[in-house]
């Protein structure tokens, strides 16, 4: 059994939940590839219409989902009632993607002498396994990004439900499912499963053909060999650690300390510091007292909440004690904890950029909570070298005075170093807040994500799940309908 906690008490919230059995994994797997004939033959129009009616029937339901998922991880109903709100908006995004159709990425080659007509277009993977977050019970879910864009691209779905909100899973997997079949969705299109075994099984299971997971690298990492080392591999979209560096120049530092500072706190301690973009690592002038003076003042006032489980509380205090013990690094201020169990210290430490780089890898591990590392730095110019020991992240930020030219001119080489380091370079703002738009890439080289080129946000989060195929010389009438429907007889069309 599966039991969720209050996070405020530590204590069990409801009744526990089902660990799924080995026999229902399979009937559930089997299900989802009996659907993936004929869920993706179904129109985009049919396709994006079955995701407004999830997306319906889950704000129709979002007060009780937001009672249920506060009970079980304390991130607050104002915080839930926005992330429902985020789900259901990525639902209805989709079914705008389905309707542009530019997914299909749909190529033309016309014959010519010698050569043959191609016509390209991109299908549906197949079932897919999406194993959800814990610091997002509803965006990053059973409902989340992962299942959204898989649904519209034609792929069934099975969901590994997260142990730290059981009941959550369960409503909302029961709305999503009810409102699937409602709008004539076939049977096996989406389940959920529960329990750590049921996980391992499913991604096993020769039915699925691509896996998508956010979380942790350690458990990144052991699902992803898992899907290599099966008999027929498959694809694993991993969303693992990032420490996010941040960067403030000598021209903004001067300008604005005071706002500097409380961006910085307030971004490093929003949702407990349980945020894949939580900004880690910050990068400011030395001899700046003003600044470090107002991030002392602004961590101080803040306070952390209660972390998601025990397991995260324990792990993150021990990451902070790992840090305090570095001879090299100092603490610049802590914040103070509200009452309960598990909850969090906020908490920064200092040190200079050369013992920094000299701490290298161990000061820059991702401390998943309201931790940050502050690092000094005598000139600009000593920062890519540093820069590229870190390794992947999903989003590098510099704040720099406009009015500079000195910041402006070592923001450009900056900002280039960040472009092969991570996915999102942000201009005089703060990582944590993921826009869903078309746009979006919220990814990173590694050991940000398993797969750089490929975002968890967004709209292009559909071409994890698709795969391209070329049809040589067919007759148009035996064409997929979205080749024919783009003049896709390979002898007469145009490159689309």
């Amino acid at each position: 059994m599966i039991q969720g906690y209050d996070p405020r008490t530590g204590k069990p919230a409801g009744d526990p939940v089902a660990e799924t059995t080995d026999d229902a994994v399979d009937r559930i797997a089997l299900a989802a590839a009996a659907a993936a004939g004929p869920w993706p033959g179904i129109s985009r129009a049919d396709r994006a219409r079955a995701l407004a009616a999830v997306a319906d029937a889950l704000d129709a339901r979002a007060a009780d989902l937001v009672e249920v998922a506060d009970t079980e991880t304390a991130l607050g109903v104002p915080r839930l009632t926005g992330e429902v709100a985020r789900t259901t908006g990525q639902l209805r995004l989709f079914g705008e993607v389905l309707a542009d159709g530019g997914y299909l990425d749909v190529i033309v080659s016309p014959a010519g002498e010698g050569v043959p007509g191609l016509s390209r277009i991109k299908r549906a993977i197949g079932p897919v396994a999406v194993f959800a977050a814990s610091n997002f019970p509803f965006a990053f879910s059973v409902a989340g990004g992962d299942t959204a864009s898989a649904l519209a691209a034609g792929c069934p779905v099975v969901v590994k439900a997260h142990e730290g909100h059981p009941r959550t899973s369960v409503l909302t997997g029961q709305i999503v499912a009810d409102a699937l079949a409602g709008a004539g969705a076939p049977a096996g299109t989406f389940a959920v499963v529960h329990g750590v075994p049921a996980g391992i099984r499913l991604l096993r299971h020769p039915a699925i053909s691509a896996a998508g997971f956010t979380g942790s690298t350690r458990g990144g990492l052991a699902l992803a060999r898992i899907c290599a080392e099966r008999p027929v591999p498959i694809p694993f979209f991993g969303e693992l650690g990032s420490v996010n560096p941040v960067i403030i120049l000598p021209g903004a530092a001067a300008a604005r300390p005071a706002a500097i500072a409380a961006g910085y706190a307030a971004s490093l301690t929003l949702g407990a510091g349980q945020f894949c973009t939580n900004p880690g690592l910050l990068f400011i002038p030395d001899g700046d007292d003003d600044l470090q003076a107002a991030i002392a003042e602004a961590v101080s006032a803040t306070v952390g909440g209660p972390m998601l489980s025990e397991r995260i509380h324990d792990s993150y205090q021990e990451a902070v004690a790992d840090l305090a013990d570095s001879a090299s690094v100092e603490p610049l201020a802590a914040g103070r904890p509200r009452e309960g169990p598990w909850a969090a210290t906020p908490q920064v430490f200092r040190t200079g950029l050369a013992d920094f780089a000299a701490g290298l890898p161990a000061l820059a591990q991702e401390r998943f909570g309201p931790a940050g590392l502050v690092i000094t730095y005598q000139s600009a110019d000593d920062l890519p070298a540093v820069l590229a020991e870190l390794g992947g992240n999903l989003t590098g930020g510099i704040h720099a005075d406009e009015g500079s030219s000195g910041d402006m001119s070592a923001a450009g080489q900056l900002a280039a170093v960040f472009a092969r380091a991570v996915g999102r370079v942000i201009f005089n703002g703060w990582p944590t807040g993921v826009a869903v738009t078309w746009a979006q890439h919220h990814g990173g080289p590694w050991p940000a994500t398993t797969a750089p080129g490929y975002t968890s946000v967004g709209a292009t989060a559909i071409r994890r799940w698709l795969i391209p195929v070329v049809y040589q010389d067919f007759p148009p009438a035996l064409l997929p309908q979205a080749l024919r429907d783009a003049g896709g007889q390979a002898a007469q069309g145009a490159a689309s």
